[in-house]
């Protein structure tokens, strides 16, 4: 475990999330006490899941505008991802089988937890908890598509192999999509 200390914490931001900067004491490898600055973004915990069907061997994933993604360089700004949500004030489970209704219109009952992982540790503090879930037509309640303001989600329904071949053509590049869909992959669920 780290020696650390946390000397001073200043709130730089409180937009839309919380941006703060950390001023710590960390002993290094030789005992040796160094004084370093780093920001962190906090935006709270979060959760992901990937839905299947096993008999027609497909995947529901979403599509949205990401302004980041668009002022990186991607020209639309639109990304194909699992469906994905914070946690606000729910457990993980909770959370997920919310966001699965409100994104998708799929009102699920079980899901499966496969891990949690921390998806950009060196800026953002959230841990992303990630989960699968078989779906079925008759489990669609409503079109999706979002509740919040300013969402505006597509909702798709992906042949699983059409899918991963999204991976090797760049239509899909969001990490937390990729692993959700290479664990399906490596599990041989579909």
């Amino acid at each position: 475990m780290a020696d650390v200390k946390i000397v001073e914490k200043k709130l730089l931001s409180d937009n839309w999330y919380k941006l703060y900067k950390y001023t710590f004491e960390i002993k290094d490898k030789k005992g040796n006490t160094q004084t370093q600055s780093r920001e962190a973004y906090d935006r709270g915990n979060g959760a992901t899941i990937l839905l299947y069907n096993v008999q027609q061997k497909t995947v529901v994933l979403t599509k949205q505008f990401r302004l980041p993604s668009f002022v990186n360089g991607n020209a639309d700004g639109m990304m194909i991802e699992a469906i994905a949500g914070l946690l606000d004030e729910d457990s993980p489970e909770e959370c997920i089988k919310r966001e699965t209704e409100e994104e998708t219109g799929y009102r699920i009952s079980r899901v499966e937890k496969i891990y949690e992982a921390y998806m950009s540790p060196g800026s953002v503090t959230e841990i992303l908890y990630f989960f699968i879930g078989e779906y079925t037509k008759d489990q669609k309640v409503n079109e999706g598509g979002g509740v919040d303001e300013g969402e505006d989600i597509e909702v798709l329904e992906v042949k699983a192999d059409d899918a991963f071949k999204m991976i090797a053509t760049g239509e899909i590049r969001d990490a937390k999509t990729i692993m959700l869909l290479q664990y399906i992959k490596l599990k041989g669920i579909l």
